[in-house]
């Protein structure tokens, strides 16, 4: 029977995403074993973290400095700006380096079973960062969802007084996705969004 300190690791290892409580004990038995090479360096990490983290002030974003490396990074164009849901989907966007912009995270989405309302978002800050100028087009990167596309919408609906190219993320087939693994809702997407052969 481990001691009530090890129990106590283990239950909150257990409350991450996609660990489950089997998961974390072999977890917590591999730092256990390995004290000096991962449980020492993995405090230490989490003490840096939880002393140095904060919110982006300008887009939202999650990291040990404010504004964040993406906003501080001169390279970025400043005038093409993305706005996500979540910081995840910041991190999925920028992982590919294919966005070569500015993002603004929401914090949420839309949710009327939820509760979730505009003013629970980060809907105001979005429309002042376009108001103040200097942004040419804003990219709505929000989920393939009912409420991710409500979200979007509404957005659209918000912005569109301002001279600005709206756009979304495309959606359908995915690159090596065969047709009969597809659910209704991606393959309707995917011929709506059908354009001509190059």
């Amino acid at each position: 029977m481990p001691s009530p300190e090890i129990d106590a690791l283990t239950q909150a290892l257990s409350r991450l995403p996609g660990l489950g409580p089997r998961s974390a004990r072999r977890a917590v038995l591999h730092l256990l074993k390995k004290r000096e090479t991962a449980l020492e360096p993995l405090l230490r990490a989490l003490e840096a973290v939880n002393e140095r983290l904060v919110t982006c002030g300008i887009c939202g974003n999650v990291d040990t400095v404010d504004p964040c490396g993406i906003c501080a990074d001169p390279r970025r164009d400043a005038r093409a700006l993305c706005v996500v849901e979540d910081v995840p989907d910041l991190w999925a966007l920028d992982k590919s380096r294919l966005f070569p912009g500015r993002f603004h995270v929401l914090g949420g989405r839309l949710s009327a079973l939820e509760g979730v309302r505009p003013e629970d978002l980060g809907i105001d800050t979005l429309v002042a960062r376009v108001e103040a100028g200097g942004i040419d087009e804003v990219v709505l990167a929000m989920n393939a969802t009912l409420e991710g596309q409500t979200t979007a919408h509404y957005l659209a609906e918000r912005l569109e007084r301002f001279p600005i190219r709206l756009t979304q993320l495309a959606h359908g087939v995915p690159v090596g996705g065969e047709l009969d693994y597809l659910d209704e809702g991606t393959l309707a997407q995917a011929l709506r969004a059908r354009r001509p052969v190059a």
